[in-house]
């Protein structure tokens, strides 16, 4: 790349990071309760406590703006670097996306402690692969139906999503790029990672269940 091409992208990663360290959640929880949303439930800085503390017009808000966090450097960056006729503009989408997400786990604004990126990887991932996240946040969905575990339903999608990626073709579908085919494959290492916390709580019991989303729920 040209050297004047590099520094405009140095720019746009630290914007889209900046856009995902935007701590939602967190103000969510200063401006309704005045409380650090981070000392409450989970500990985690992320829309899934922000339903559980302070309920779901909370939650879906803060979702709805996490999700956009992933979704505008992704989807509109990309226009700036247009007139280099990129052969696999892939690339840089997935630069500018992933940064806002490590932006949103990894916040300036908190300590670099906030959530675990899936509301803003979910952003970003619209905007990459939109014919596959209905598939995903099918089996999201049914995860959570089923078992409770947002956690779960998270990372079964994260898995799901190469999957479905890699049988386009099977239906006459065009795949992305090679680019973003391979990134895919790396997206349920991430979740797992951000999530190991809550693997370790699943496999001893003690991970949080909403049971009011089951419908097989006993209680």
């Amino acid at each position: 790349m040209e050297e004047n091409f590099l520094f405009p992208i140095l720019i746009g990663m630290v914007i889209s990071y900046i856009i995902g360290s935007f701590p939602t959640s967190l103000l969510a929880g200063k401006i309704l309760k005045g409380i650090d949303i981070r000392n409450h439930g989970s500990g985690n800085a992320g829309a899934t406590n922000v339903l559980r503390i302070l309920g779901w017009k909370p939650g879906l808000f803060v979702i709805l703006i996490d999700i956009l966090k992933g979704w505008i450097p992704t989807f509109f960056f990309i226009d700036f670097f247009q007139q280099h006729e990129l052969n696999d503009d892939g690339i840089l989408k997935i630069l500018f996306g992933f940064c806002s997400v490590l932006g949103h786990s990894y916040t300036i604004f908190a300590n670099f402690k906030g959530g675990k990126g899936v509301g803003t990887l979910l952003g970003m991932l619209i905007a990459l692969f939109p014919i596959a996240i209905p598939l995903c946040l099918f089996i999201f969905i049914t995860i959570v139906i089923i078992t409770g575990y947002v956690s779960l339903g998270s990372i079964f999608a994260s898995i799901s999503l190469p999957v479905f990626i890699l049988v386009l073709p099977i239906f006459e579908i065009e795949p992305p790029h090679f680019s973003l085919i391979i990134f895919s494959l790396l997206i349920p290492f991430f979740i797992l990672f951000t999530h190991r916390s809550n693997i370790i709580r699943l496999r001893n019991g003690s991970e949080n269940q909403f049971k009011k989303f089951m419908i097989f729920s006993k209680d």
